[in-house]
């Protein structure tokens, strides 16, 4: 099993839940407001500068085999071709439970 953690643009959020619905298989994704920076961030002399960008942060949990199709879904309905895009990350996952019927591994998710 593997966890699918992506940070994408605001704008993006609703295409990319609408693409992830369609994934055959995939259980559920979470969506949460978040705020970061990353490369791209302001200077102004030799200080770091203004705070951070808003970002969608996306997380998935999702089958091995299932992984590879969220993670390129993901990418690709996000990408506009401009810095600030995001990123995309594919974890491990050890163990999962679903609390309400106790299933547990990849019945879980």
């Amino acid at each position: 099993m593997k966890v699918i953690v992506a940070f994408i643009r605001p704008a993006k959020e609703e295409a990319v839940r609408e693409a992830l619905h369609e994934l055959p298989g995939l259980s559920g994704a979470s969506f949460s407001d978040v705020r970061g920076f990353g490369r791209g961030r302001s200077h102004v002399g030799d200080e770091d500068i203004v705070g951070a960008a808003p970002r969608v942060r996306v997380e998935v949990m999702a089958d091995d085999l299932l992984a590879d199709n969220v993670e390129s879904t993901i990418a690709s309905v996000a990408h506009t071709g401009k810095r600030g895009d995001g990123m995309v990350y594919v974890l491990p996952l050890a163990a999962a439970r679903r609390i309400s019927t106790g299933e547990a591994g990849a019945d879980g998710v």
